[in-house]
């Protein structure tokens, strides 16, 4: 499945980067490799934005840029490499939510701060979720007046504790004013595996793992927390259409490189990786995979990071979660 997702990225990515004049812009990239540090083992998501952020900024900038996965301890392992590295422009990280809105809260020593210790060149993606209940749910509302009515009688299934699958729920039995059960798995196809079979009743899902169960009606799309629908399922309703004000959840993918990176290098990064995630055969391949395009700047990335620290600090704290 790997192998062939990979030959599907490259097929589909081939001649899409064009090579401006940001490749004349002096010395850097130079002839060395540029580590791109990938926080997560090989293979998913964070695979396919990895590739896309490599090939793009090689095909843009020229140089050579390859992927360094350093997983473990909730992708901090990944981040001290980076906050500690050489600030040459050498050495970048594919941050996550999870880097640096989550695994900061979760643990007490996470060993870098989410916001000092690096140059936040820009965001470049979003993952696309839904809230998809078992067929036996009609509707958002039909399944919160049965939580409000049976008090932790109805479930929810996550793939841990403290994740963007757990948060968001947290937040919306916070807003709708109900107690669910939370039933967390190891991992996300258990939990999307139990919620079909109807063990337990709902969950957040990525798109991209649940739109196959979504077309052959064995689960049910009760609201995507975003501003507007989305163009691969437009039958599915808004939370702020159902009367939630500006809930919008959401995992996301960035590029950080250490602090004290040069300006310049720093500037040409934010660039191309606007025209790599700006280009059209990148947004159709990518709403393939349960991405959307969502490049931002540094500025605009910085603000989102502490924004969401203390939003997600109340959901933990409300949850009774202690940093580890």
């Amino acid at each position: 499945m790997i192998r062939t997702r990979r030959r599907t990225f490259m097929l589909a990515a081939a001649g899409a980067f064009p090579a401006p004049a940001l490749r004349a812009q002096g010395a850097w990239p130079g002839g060395a490799s540029i580590a791109v540090v990938i926080p997560y083992s090989p293979g998913g998501a964070s695979d396919v934005v990895g590739r896309l952020v490599t090939q793009g900024l090689q095909e843009t900038l020229g140089g050579s840029f390859v992927m360094d996965h350093k997983p473990g301890a909730s992708t901090s392992i990944a981040a001290r490499h980076v906050a500690r590295a050489r600030p040459d422009g050498m050495t970048l990280l594919l941050g996550t939510i999870a880097t640096f809105s989550l695994t900061p809260l979760a643990l007490r020593n996470p060993g870098y701060d989410p916001v000092a210790d690096f140059a936040h060149v820009s965001q470049v993606c979003e993952t696309l979720s839904l809230l998809v209940a078992h067929p036996r749910w009609n509707s958002l509302e039909e399944l919160l007046a049965a939580a409000r009515a049976r008090p932790e009688a109805i479930s929810y299934a996550t793939w841990g504790v403290g994740t963007t699958a757990h948060l968001p729920m947290l937040d919306l039995a916070a807003r709708a004013g109900v107690n669910m059960l939370h039933v967390p798995y190891n991992g996300a196809p258990p939990a999307l595996t139990d919620t079909i079979a109807g063990r337990t009743d709902c969950m957040f899902a990525l798109l991209a793992a649940c739109k196959t169960h979504l077309e052959a009606g064995r689960v049910k799309g009760l609201g995507v927390p975003t501003a507007s629908r989305q163009s691969q399922i437009p039958e599915v309703p808004t939370f702020i259409e159902k009367g939630f004000a500006d809930f919008t959840w959401g995992g996301w993918y960035s590029v950080q490189a250490p602090l004290g990176t040069p300006q310049p290098i720093l500037d040409r990064l934010g660039q191309a990786l606007t025209e790599v995630f700006s280009n059209p055969r990148t947004i159709e391949f990518m709403a393939t995979q349960g991405l959307a395009p969502a490049p931002m700047g540094s500025a605009a990335l910085r603000a989102r990071i502490e924004r969401e620290l203390p939003l997600h600090r109340g959901l933990m704290q409300r949850a009774g979660l202690e940093p580890a």
